[in-house]
């Protein structure tokens, strides 16, 4: 079971974003997420015969699961969380170790 999942909300706990948070875009392989708004890169892009124009963009690169932290809904504000499983009414679930509640 995957612990982070496309469209949670995330918090960056290393690197050069640290204390970012954003959404998770796409999740990879090896362990890697594209998060909104961090670890953003200029590609230099060439113009193609189709008509695309050429030039610098910015995008967000992917960054490894060991450096954000998930972000649940607690009393009334946010906080971080570990991710843990547990069997409610028979599925397998997302649990919030802090809270204890389904994520």
């Amino acid at each position: 079971m995957a612990r982070i999942r496309k469209g949670d909300q995330v918090k960056v706990i290393a690197g050069k974003d640290k204390g970012v948070e954003g959404k998770v875009i796409n999740v990879l392989e090896n362990d890697r997420v594209i998060v909104e708004g961090v670890n953003r890169v200029q590609k230099h892009t060439r113009a193609g015969q189709t008509g695309a124009e050429g030039g610098i963009i910015t995008a967000e690169a992917a960054i490894h699961v060991s450096n954000i932290m998930l972000v649940v809904d607690a009393d009334g504000g946010k906080t971080t969380t570990k991710v843990g499983s547990g069997v409610i009414d028979g599925k397998k679930t997302r649990i919030s170790r802090k809270t204890g509640k389904e994520i």
